[in-house]
């Protein structure tokens, strides 16, 4: 029982920290008309209304898009905690549901955003040194890889050494398991750690700017709980993104859809310059716990 109350408490401090600032609390659908396109995110397909006139419809995997959809009607700063699904997942910390909590700040930067995010750490008894490493620099300094001058074919020579594999389509997926393998374990000696402006090949929906693209990651002793953006802010750019994950999924021989015109519809005035993150309730409990 004192778990199920920590937990309630937990809730209740993420909202009174929203309440202070002003920001927001939505609930958008969870039952949506398209799938997520992700190249490495599977949908749960649901079939309703079979004594009617069945219809497919899938499980959010994430509240953001319809959160960005509210953004553009003019929403300003808002968040939601609630829970998303995943189909194909396994590991240890990987579930088919968990909570999630979803937050966009109007008129911040991915540092600002950063900032935000250990204020709400500390509200919620997250203390430690707060560190942040650009992508390249984590590389540099515990791998001694000039990860973003690096191509693809020396970097599968580095995975080799280290037995790793090499069989991959895209560099960005050699990217991660070498980060995985070489930088992450190196984290766990870091109470609060954010990386930052990863290679523009990891761009998901983040803006990008030369090589980088602007997101982070943050580990809590080297433990990824969170996922933030610079976000996007033009139809376009999430249409070709949409378009280019389908392509992948093709060529892995997943299933894929036509992406979410609706979303990019309904942002054909744009998005508000924000910043938003993703974090995973379960994950930054059991953290807290281990503290």
């Amino acid at each position: 029982m004192k778990s199920l109350k920590d937990r309630a408490e937990l809730i209740k401090k993420i909202r009174h920290f929203f309440d202070e600032q002003g920001v927001v609390e939505v609930q958008t659908p969870k039952l949506l008309d398209a799938p997520t396109s992700d190249t490495y995110i599977d949908s749960i397909t649901m079939q309703v209304n079979k004594d009617i006139d069945q219809k497919t419809k899938y499980l959010h995997t994430s509240p953001e898009l319809e959160m960005k959809k509210l953004l553009a009607q003019g929403s300003g700063d808002i968040y939601q905690i609630c829970s998303v699904f995943r189909d194909n997942e396994q590991g240890f910390q990987n579930f088919n549901e968990f909570t999630m909590l979803e937050y966009y700040r109007l008129d911040f930067d991915l540092h600002q955003l950063m900032n935000d995010v250990v204020k709400l750490l500390n509200v919620l008894g997250v203390q430690g040194q707060v560190s942040q490493l650009s992508y390249a620099q984590a590389f540099s300094k515990y791998g001694d890889i000039d990860i973003l001058n690096t191509d693809f074919d020396a970097l599968k020579k580095i995975a080799s050494t280290h037995g790793l594999t090499i069989d991959f389509e895209w560099i960005e997926d050699l990217q991660i398991l070498l980060f995985t393998h070489l930088i992450e374990p190196k984290l766990e000696v870091l109470p609060i750690c954010f990386i930052y402006d990863y290679p523009a090949s990891q761009s998901a929906l983040s803006t990008v700017e030369g090589q980088v693209a602007h997101r982070f990651e943050l580990y809590l002793s080297g433990v990824e709980v969170a996922n933030g953006y610079d976000e996007l802010q033009d139809a376009q750019s999430y249409e070709k993104i949409f378009k280019r994950e389908n392509n992948k999924r093709k060529q892995l021989k997943k299933t894929f859809f036509d992406p979410d015109l609706d979303f990019v519809l309904q942002l054909k005035e744009g998005l508000p310059q924000c910043s938003g993150v993703a974090i995973g309730i379960d994950r930054l409990i059991s953290q807290i716990r281990l503290k």
